[in-house]
C-alpha cells in the first residue's frame, strides 16, 4: 500500500547558498583586452575627454605630476587634457610656488603640486641615492654627508646653477669629477628649479635650491613621504589597471608586491591578454573598448608612454622604440587611443608664425587626417608661441613623410 502525504500549496524557492569567500577568491579573474587597457588607461588620463571640471592645479595632482624635463612638455600636455587650459594659469602657479619642478620618479624633473613635491620625492629618495653607484669612482675620497651639507647651504644662500654648485664643492675636493659632485647633490638633496625657468615665455636657465627653502618650510617640518599605499592607490587612479611591475617602472622603485598584497581587498583583480596580473580601483572607470578616442597631441616623454612595463597598450608593437631615436626624444599623437606618428613644432619668432608637421608611422585615412587637422588647430590656438604674447598668431598644418612601420 502506497503512503501519501498531503500537500499544501508550493511555498517560494529556497534562496542559493551563498557562495564562500575562499570559492570567489580563487575565481579566474576578468581578462582585460588591449583595446579595454587602452581606454581606461585612456579615461583616467583624460584623454579619452578633455576634463571641463578640473583646474591645472587638480590635473597635475590627479596625474601624480607631469613629466617636465624640458619646459614646453607640461603645456602640451595639459593642453591635451584640459578642456579650457590657459598657460598663464600653469605658470602663475609656478611662480607662486604651488607648483615646483623637482626629480622625483625615475630620476626625471616632474611638475608637481608643492604637496607632492614635499611627500613624493622622500618616497622615492632611496632609489635617487642609489643611483650614485654608478658614479663611486668619479667620488673617492668624497663624505657624502658632508657634500650634501655643503651643497644645502651653498644653494639655500643662493639658488644655484650645477656650473655654480660643481665650482662650490670642488673647492673642498679638487680632485673629484666634478660631474660626479653634482650628481650627488641631486641625489642627495630635494632640489627644485626655481623661477623664471619653467614660466610661460620667460623662462630661464636651470638654478636649484632646496624644496624645503623654496615652499618656505624645511625638511624636518614636513609631512614626510607618502605612504606606499596611498601611493599605490594613487597610480592605479591615474594609470590603471596595472600589474604590480607596471608601477614599479612607473615609480622606478622595487618590491612592492606586499604592498599590492595588502591591499588587495580593496582593489579589484583582472588578467592580461597574456595571463598577467592586474590590479585595479574597484569603482575607477573601465569604458567599453569601443569608445572613440579623438587623436590626441602629447609632449615627448609623456606619462602615458612611460608608466607601465608593457606599453602595449598604448604603443603598438611594431611601433616600439619609434619615439626617440639616439637621445632626441619625439613629441607624438594618438589616433584611436594608440601611438601613430611623431610630430614637431618649428617657430619663426620674427615672423610671428609657427608651422606644425605631422608625419604618421602609417597611412591614415581622410577622415582621420582631417581629425589630426583640427585638433592640431585647436592645440596652436592654445599653446603656439609667437614673437609678441600680444599679436594673434599665424600657423601652419603640415603632413610630412609618411613613416612606414
Amino acid at each position: 500500500m502506497m503512503n501519501t502525504t498531503a500537500s499544501g500549496p508550493a511555498g517560494p524557492a529556497p534562496k542559493p547558498a551563498p557562495v564562500p569567500a575562499s570559492v570567489l577568491a580563487h575565481a579566474p579573474a576578468p581578462v582585460l583586452g588591449t583595446r579595454a587597457l587602452n581606454r581606461a588607461t585612456l579615461d583616467r588620463q583624460l584623454l579619452l575627454r578633455r576634463s571641463r571640471e578640473l583646474s591645472v592645479k587638480d590635473a597635475v595632482t590627479h596625474l601624480v605630476g607631469l613629466q617636465a624635463q624640458n619646459v614646453k612638455p607640461p603645456y602640451h600636455a595639459l593642453a591635451a587634457r584640459l578642456a579650457d587650459f590657459d598657460p598663464a594659469e600653469l605658470s602663475a602657479l609656478l611662480e607662486a610656488r604651488e607648483l615646483v619642478r623637482i626629480v622625483t620618479l625615475r630620476s626625471t624633473i616632474h611638475l608637481h603640486t608643492a604637496a607632492d613635491a614635499r611627500t613624493l620625492r622622500p618616497l622615492v629618495q632611496d632609489a635617487r641615492e642609489q643611483e650614485l653607484a654608478g658614479f663611486r669612482k668619479g667620488l673617492a675620497g668624497v663624505d657624502l654627508a658632508e657634500l650634501a651639507r655643503l651643497a644645502r647651504t651653498a644653494v639655500e644662500a643662493e639658488p644655484r646653477t650645477m656650473k655654480q654648485l660643481r665650482e662650490v664643492l670642488l673647492v673642498r675636493w679638487p680632485d673629484a669629477d666634478p660631474q660626479s659632485l653634482a650628481v650627488a647633490a641631486r641625489c642627495l638633496l630635494p632640489l627644485v628649479q626655481v623661477t623664471p625657468r619653467g614660466l610661460w615665455r620667460r623662462s630661464g636657465q636651470v638654478a636649484l635650491t632646496t624644496v624645503g627653502q623654496w615652499l618656505g618650510d624645511d625638511e624636518s617640518g614636513a609631512s614626510g613621504a607618502v605612504s606606499l599605499d596611498d601611493a599605490v592607490l594613487r597610480y592605479l587612479a591615474a594609470f590603471g589597471p596595472a600589474s604590480v611591475k607596471d608601477m614599479q617602472t612607473w615609480a622606478r622603485l622595487t618590491r612592492l608586491r606586499e604592498v599590492f598584497e595588502r591591499l588587495r581587498p580593496r582593489l579589484r583583480a583582472f588578467r592580461d591578454e597574456n595571463g598577467v596580473e592586474l590590479f585595479d580601483l574597484p569603482d575607477a572607470p573601465r569604458p567599453d573598448p569601443d569608445t572613440p578616442a579623438p587623436p590626441r597631441f602629447l609632449p615627448e616623454y609623456d606619462n602615458l608612454l612611460l608608466s607601465h612595463a608593457d606599453r602595449t597598450r598604448v604603443v603598438p608593437a611594431e611601433y616600439k622604440g619609434r619615439t626617440w631615436k639616439g637621445n632626441q626624444p619625439y613629441c607624438v599623437f594618438l589616433l584611436d587611443g594608440f601611438l601613430a606618428g611623431v610630430w614637431r613644432m618649428v617657430e619663426d619668432v620674427k615672423g610671428g608664425s609657427v608651422v606644425l608637421t605631422i608625419e604618421p608611422f602609417g597611412r591614415p585615412g581622410r577622415a582621420q587626417r582631417e581629425e589630426l587637422v583640427r585638433e592640431a588647430e585647436r592645440m596652436l590656438t592654445r599653446i603656439a608661441e609667437t614673437s609678441s604674447p600680444s599679436s594673434p598668431s599665424s600657423y601652419d598644418i603640415r603632413f610630412g613623410s609618411v613613416v612606414d612601420a
